[in-house]
């Protein structure tokens, strides 16, 4: 491990160290999470800042939580399998175009009613409206038509073959809702084990069981997600017993935890990075991104924030996609001082320069990791303020406008397929957020998405990444370690290859 030096350490102190208060979680006393048996309280970083609309969801954070109470027609599994869920089963045509799926029986919504291929086609026609400018699910732009034959059947035709074609209709973003249900946003209705019960903004989000879901009714009857923005008391929150469950927590945070949790521990499935505004002046140069890849020792990084845990990445890809991660190129920019000022020079920028990194300041992680960077980068002569915003801030001006410079954030993908990560790099796709621009990528994106032969593909998408790489779009870092803390009443907790809290897996223990 490389030795910190003396005024990284102090800082980081500050970020660590834990202020004994209650006021982020509320009081200890003002929820009864995991008194009665069939209760449990789960600590959540944020509130709900953008939809209880599965469709319209974007922040990693709502999605992770409606993953509970809605469905597609398939969904994934713990291990990355794409299984049945509204759907039983389908069949594909030999050219690839046409997908046919038979929807299982007995799958009620939420309301009691039952799910019929009606309110599957209203569900996908409105995942592929592009009315607005473009789809939902930009994916579904492929889609030719949708038929229903019958109450049980519904037949997608694509224009093109597309072997990720499954993963889209797997996520919550294609969850299937009510096709009479105007507002789901005030209304959130699905067909998921968990039913939305009530939301007290900035406070809690509550379900209940669903007893009617298809899959069986899970075992712990009440869920409240409790909002605990304030980092520093989240420690205290869970030994207290005003939460049960709290995930993505520091490593520091995970140590001071009491003898009645265990911990369980995953990755966060996501690219930490540190995300360039390519259309700020400095970062339009592709020699000054490059240096900022070589000024920051990633290495550093995770010994100190994550005590050596996570994993290493290179570019949009994390290790759970298995097949198209690419591990070599998280050494193609090795900790290089001198390199990194060779090439500032280069571009025109020998006396540095200086830009701001915006950052949520409910991420601990990702607060103390642009704290470090900010102290890497002085050795090269760039000077990196941090901006700390609330996380509603960053989702509407950062993410959202796009009004930043750099950002420290996470970026996660909404569906288990390869294009999740790598679409919102498209010069002209609404989501990519750092204003990325290069005719090669493109170029590459569309072959990946043109071809159903699965190892062209997964080679197109795989030259992807090495662009991003190569003209170093911006600086990726590391997949987080993920530290969930389960009281010992609970047990079941399994981590998923995607951003996701199943509570359903969640069980009593044996002794309660």
């Amino acid at each position: 491990m490389k030795q910190r030096s003396k005024r990284v350490k102090a800082l980081l102190l500050v970020f660590t160290t834990l202020t004994i208060a209650l006021s982020g979680c509320g009081n200890a006393g003002d929820e009864t999470g995991g008194k009665n048996s069939s209760q449990i309280t789960v600590g959540i970083a944020q509130d709900l800042e953008d939809s209880l609309d599965p469709h319209k969801a974007e922040a990693a954070g709502t999605r992770e939580i409606l993953f509970n109470v809605f469905e597609g027609l398939y969904k994934p599994d713990s291990d990355g399998n794409l299984v049945p869920a509204v759907a039983s089963g389908y069949e594909v045509s030999d050219d690839g175009l046409v997908y046919t799926f038979t929807l299982r029986d007995g799958v009620k919504f939420h309301n009691g009613n039952p799910v019929t291929a009606a309110d599957v086609k209203s569900s996908l026609e409105t995942c592929a409206d592009s009315s607005s400018g473009s789809a939902l699910i930009p994916a579904f732009s492929n889609i030719t038509s949708i038929e229903t034959p019958d109450d049980k059947t519904v037949v997608i035709t694509l224009a093109e073959a597309d072997a990720d074609f499954l993963s889209y209709v797997a996520g919550v973003k294609a969850a299937i809702v009510p096709a009479d249900n105007a507002d789901p946003d005030a209304d959130p209705i699905g067909t998921g084990p968990y039913k939305y019960v009530s939301r007290s903004v900035q406070e809690n989000i509550k379900l209940e069981s669903f007893a009617d879901y298809w899959g069986g009714k899970p075992d712990i009857d009440e869920v409240t997600f409790k909002v605990c923005a304030d980092t520093d008391s989240v420690v205290t929150s869970l030994n207290s017993g005003s939460i049960d469950m709290m995930a993505h927590l520091t490593t520091t945070q995970a140590k001071q935890l009491g003898d009645d949790y265990n911990v369980v521990e995953g990755t966060m499935n996501l690219v930490q990075g540190l995300y360039l505004n390519n259309s700020f002046e400095a970062f339009q140069n592709e020699q000054v991104r490059q240096a900022l890849c070589y000024g920051i020792d990633r290495d550093e990084i995770i010994d100190m924030v994550s005590d050596g845990k996570g994993v290493k990445v290179g570019s949009s890809m994390f290790p759970n996609f298995r097949k198209y991660f690419e591990p070599e190129l998280a050494d193609k920019y090795s900790y290089d001082v001198d390199k990194a000022k060779e090439l500032l020079a280069e571009a025109g920028y020998g006396d540095g320069f200086s830009f701001t990194i915006t950052v949520p300041a409910n991420y601990p992680q990702h607060v103390d990791t642009a704290q470090i960077i900010a102290e890497q980068l002085k050795k090269i002569g760039v000077t990196a303020e941090i901006n700390q915003v609330e996380w509603n801030t960053w989702l509407d001006d950062t993410y959202g406008n796009r009004n930043f410079e750099a950002t420290l954030v996470g970026v996660d993908a909404s569906y288990f397929a390869a294009s999740a990560m790598l679409s919102r790099f498209n010069a002209d796709a609404k989501n990519n957020f750092i204003n990325y621009s290069n005719p090669d990528y493109d170029a590459a994106y569309a072959a990946a998405r043109s071809t159903a032969d699965e190892d062209a593909q997964t080679a197109a998408y795989k030259q992807c990444e090495e662009i991003l790489a190569d003209t170093a779009a911006s600086v990726y870092i590391q997949d987080l370690p993920d530290m969930v803390a389960l009281n010992k009443k609970f047990t079941g907790y399994k981590c998923y290859p995607l951003y996701i809290q199943d509570i359903a897996q969640i069980k009593l223990a044996d002794d309660q």
